[in-house]
């Protein structure tokens, strides 16, 4: 159990933390915004689209020998992060530690699975999901004070004790166990599709704002092909003997209607845990640690009434809980479009954060139950897999996509401000070079830095709009689930 929880703890991080940490090592690394992007979704991108296969590689060759080599990639992964010298050094590594996370994180459910009997199996798995939650409340808070106090670089280094602990622990104490009914073959052709086409795809968004047309008519090109390779994996699948992701489980109504509210709830979330943590840091002048203190009052409203929310689904059915869940969300995303430079947080953000807590509680026990009701038993783990995905895919994609519309409300609002400013030519080509960096840039010039600043906060209004919409959207996407039998 301690193994399985810190190994996880480790993966859900390094997927938040690294959010405080973005303005410091961007100061550090001189990167741009879509540097900093790529910091965030090489991890993601590895994460997501290898995250079945690793399943499958646990089931196969021994859940406890794939789980290890998921935490000695992702100790080496962050080691290297930890020494990265380049901002480009530094997005490799954090694809390394993706690879390891996607070994890992099913390696870690699968073997608590495997270890407890069932009747004491549901317990196992409630303990591990309340100590994960736990310690993700945590990391943000943790990484923000050696942020402040240290360096960006020990939010990395801080996983070497922890490995270390784990791999002891796991050869001393872990036993080794396989499904010896589980196909002797790997969808490496869909695992390959999967992460070319979502990584062009990523790319082809991250990098719009190419600066000639020549690059600009590549980064077109990359993008037809990724979807291309998208629309080639779900083929492939429909063919595959062993697919990454089985196809017949979306002609369940619930498990399709759950997977789309996961993607359209799961979107907006994952862009506003990326853009809010550079809003207080770079525009508010919020220290790191108390940016990653901003979102414990959501982790932990989570975490108290998510047993409460999971109690519905049996009295309501998960249609009516889902759709008010999301309603909810939808309203607290709107209040994220309050707040404007400066304030109090509790006046200003704390409404905002508490009320998207109390939507993302009620709706994710009764999206978790919907999906593992909509298919067998015996497909369980793979739908779990599945929905898994769907909700990281769903983050990779929203960071990509709003960084686009951040950065296009960010520049036509900039642009507004400078012609309305007596600039010398020297100040003025300052920000146009800067311009890159967003609320990042480094400006002596307070009027100036004021500009870019509610430039960011323009664009960022543009993001939480639409996250708005998604979150509207996916309360209607609730209504594809079925109704509770008897009502």
């Amino acid at each position: 159990m301690i193994a399985t929880i810190l190994a996880s703890s480790m993966a859900f991080i390094d997927g938040t933390v690294v959010n405080v940490a973005l303005p410091a090592l961007q100061n550090a690394l001189h990167a741009s915004a879509t540097n900093i992007q790529w910091v965030v979704e090489s991890y993601a991108l590895l994460l997501a689209s290898l995250l079945l296969l690793g399943g499958s590689l646990g089931d196969r060759y021994g859940r406890r020998s794939i789980f290890l080599a998921g935490v000695l990639l992702f100790v080496i992964g962050s080691s290297w992060c930890g020494l990265a010298a380049s901002i480009t050094s530094l997005i490799l590594a954090r694809g390394l530690q993706g690879i390891g996370a996607a070994f890992l994180v099913p390696g870690s459910l699968a073997i608590i699975s495997a270890s407890y009997a069932k009747d004491e199996r549901g317990r196992a798995i409630g303990t591990w999901s309340g100590f994960t939650a736990i310690t993700a409340a945590i990391g943000p808070v943790l990484g923000g004070w050696l942020v402040e106090n240290a360096s960006w670089r020990w939010i990395f280094f801080i996983n070497l004790p922890l490995a270390i602990i784990v791999i002891t622990l796991s050869l001393w104490r872990v036993p080794e166990s396989r499904d010896e009914t589980a196909s002797k073959s790997l969808d490496w052709q869909g695992a390959a599709l999967a992460t070319f086409g979502l990584g062009a795809v990523t790319y082809a968004l991250i990098e719009h704002s190419a600066t000639t047309p020549e690059h600009r008519a590549i980064i077109w090109v990359v993008g037809l092909v990724g979807t291309g390779s998208m629309i080639c994996f779900l083929f492939a699948e429909s063919r595959s003997p062993a697919p990454m992701v089985s196809l017949h489980l979306f002609r369940s109504r619930d498990f399709s209607g759950a997977n789309l509210l996961t993607f359209l709830l799961y979107a907006p979330l994952g862009g506003i845990l990326f853009f809010f943590p550079l809003d207080l840091i770079q525009v508010q002048h919020y220290s790191a640690t108390q940016a990653g203190a901003a979102l414990l009052p959501m982790i932990l409203l989570i975490f108290i009434l998510s047993r409460w929310s999971g109690g519905l689904v049996a009295r309501y059915g998960a249609r009516r809980p889902l759709t008010v869940g999301s309603l909810v969300a939808a309203s607290g995303f709107a209040l994220f479009l309050r707040p404007g430079i400066g304030g109090s947080y509790w006046n200003t953000f704390f409404p905002a954060v508490a009320v998207l807590g109390i939507g993302m509680a009620i709706s994710v026990a009764p999206l978790t139950t919907a999906v593992m009701e909509s298919v067998s038993s015996r497909e369980a783990g793979v739908a779990s897999g599945i929905n898994n995905a769907v909700s990281r895919i769903a983050g990779l994609l929203a960071v990509a996509v709003f960084g686009l519309v951040l950065s296009a409300g960010f520049n036509r609002t900039l642009s507004r401000s400078l012609a309305q400013m007596q600039l010398s030519p020297s100040m003025r080509q300052s920000a146009e070079i800067q311009r890159s960096k967003l609320a990042g840039a480094q400006i002596s010039d307070l009027p100036l830095k004021r500009a870019f600043e509610e430039a960011f906060v323009s664009g960022y209004r543009d993001v939480i709009w639409i996250s708005v919409g998604l979150a509207i959207l996916s309360a209607l996407s609730a209504q594809i689930i079925q109704r509770k039998k008897g009502t």
